[in-house]
């Protein structure tokens, strides 16, 4: 097979030259697809065309599968001592710090976030995580059980077997590592899907991966649509786990094809999380993080506290701070700009889903503060959207209940502490959510009644990597990051063993 079957060289709008990946990452080589399919990435920037990349399909997926199962028993691998394996990701930790500011210039372009963040937070945090989870390959322990002198009863943490992985096109490096970090620290092998919209960065690193040590087959990186390769990898008989980040519909979907063969699942779904905002809060505090919280990342992001509800006696005086927030702090346009807070949306379904939620917010009679229509460059390009504020937001709204991932917020009031509770919880998600007051015990207070699998005091949205990550109701099923990553890629054997007993 020819090199430039599945390379491309590239110049993105920085400058940066690199040889881009186009094919199927399989047992540490690269390949066509097997039908000639292939997707085109889009620049959301300026609507032209990057490059196209080969798309996986059912028998792709097979040959992917049957390189992880064959990598997954051989010594190579299966018999790696833990602190080597570590040391393959703490390897790949360093290539990747060496490869940033070309990982984070192909994120940029693909993706449409700005550089800064990409590179200052995505990629750093990427890094960080496969450091992590390299340092924990060594310490997944088993336990002894005393059961009294005539048993010795101990348990064994072992790898899953084949794990299939599908990423979101939103943070397509940063939920790439979440989901591999833990993966590999525990000794799976793993058959990783990119999102159609964003296949180019992980592309790319998959060349760190061989270039760390990884034997052939522990990771293969397939690019595909959705519905051909993602269904394939959930239904596929020879895989053991799904993890899967994405909406809620198609985690439904997952879940259904997954029954096959029981696999073991973890879903990170969709949210529309509350942000409360008491009387007693630092407002100034409160008005930041709540910018951030839903307008960073062009609000693409599945735990943004898109839904802000503030006590009655300071709803006014947060709305006018908030506005006047909003319009001095999100500076529209390219992403490779340095003052650019908010770059376009990923992709044109994007764009106009988030359009379409301003036209039914004004319809319902939500008053539009601020933004709610499209904003677009000196050529008239790009998918843009001015951040968006609906004050007086009643909680039967599509604005109200419905996820819209995009730079556009709703603002609603409450008068008592469990009226703020009720309208925080009126919801089917139950990811994220926040809490402002100076109060620390109505903090905690409201921290445990609200059902959300995370809540920030004070602050929104600034997850870590070592503190689990994941949500209740329809937000999703198990828990990603911190030591509790790990307990999804691992089962616990039971070893009984007879020491006296005698029939």
């Amino acid at each position: 097979m020819s090199y430039l079957e599945t390379h491309v060289h590239l110049t993105a709008p920085n400058g940066t030259g690199y040889t881009q990946p186009t094919g199927l990452f399989i047992n540490n080589e690269w390949r066509t697809s097997k039908s000639g399919s292939k997707i085109t990435s889009i620049n959301p920037t300026d609507e032209t065309i990057i490059t196209s990349v080969h798309a996986a399909g059912p028998s792709d997926v097979d040959d992917a599968v049957a390189a992880a199962r064959k990598a997954f028993k051989k010594p190579s691998w299966r018999d790696m001592p833990p602190t080597e394996r570590g040391n393959l990701m703490l390897k790949l930790s360093q290539l990747i710090e060496a490869h940033a500011p070309t990982l984070a210039t192909i994120e940029t372009w693909d993706n449409g976030k700005p550089y800064a963040v990409a590179l200052e937070e995505d990629v750093a945090e990427v890094a960080n995580t496969f450091k992590y989870y390299g340092g924990w390959a060594d310490k997944i322990y088993g336990q002894v059980i005393d059961v009294g002198p005539e048993k010795h009863a101990y348990t064994i943490r072992e790898p899953l077997g084949v794990v299939g992985q599908i990423i979101p096109w939103n943070y397509p490096l940063a939920m790439a590592a979440w989901k591999l970090g833990p993966c590999l620290a525990a000794g799976n092998t793993v058959v990783i899907k990119a999102a159609e919209q964003t296949p180019l960065s992980i592309l790319y690193f998959a060349d760190l991966v061989k270039e760390a040590g990884f034997p052939p087959g522990v990771v293969n990186v397939l690019n595909g649509v959705g519905n051909v390769a993602g269904a394939a990898i959930a239904s596929h008989p020879g895989i053991d786990k799904i993890a899967f980040t994405g909406s809620t519909a198609t985690g439904r979907e997952i879940m259904k094809m997954a029954a096959v063969n029981l696999k073991n699942i973890t879903l990170e779904t969709g949210g529309k999380s509350p942000l409360l905002v008491f009387d007693d809060a630092d407002l100034d505090q409160a008005v930041k993080w709540a910018h951030i919280g839903i307008m960073s990342n062009m609000g693409q992001i599945c735990t943004a506290t898109s839904r802000i509800l503030v006590q009655e006696g300071v709803y006014e005086k947060f709305i006018e701070a908030f506005k006047a927030h909003t319009e001095a702090t999100s500076k529209v346009g390219d992403p490779f700009a340095d003052d650019t807070f908010q770059g376009p949306q990923v992709t044109k379904a994007q764009y106009e889903r988030v359009l379409s939620y301003i036209n039914s917010g004004k319809s319902e009679g939500a008053t539009l503060a601020a933004g709610g229509e499209a904003h677009k460059d000196v050529n008239g390009k790009g998918f843009f959207i001015k951040p968006t504020i609906f004050t007086n937001v009643k909680p039967d709204m599509r604005i109200y209940r419905e996820e819209v991932f995009g730079p556009f917020v709703v603002i609603s009031s409450f008068s008592t502490e469990d009226d703020a509770i009720e309208r925080a919880n009126d919801t089917t998600y139950g990811l994220g959510s926040a809490v402002f007051t100076e109060n620390i015990s109505k903090a905690h207070r409201v921290a445990r009644r609200i059902e959300a699998g995370m809540v920030w005091v004070n602050s929104s949205n600034d997850s870590d990597y070592r503190i689990p990550f994941g949500g209740v109701k329809q937000s999703g099923i198990g828990r990603e990051l911190g030591e509790a990553g790990l307990d999804a890629y691992t089962n616990k054997k039971s070893v009984h063993v007879n020491l006296g007993a005698r029939l």
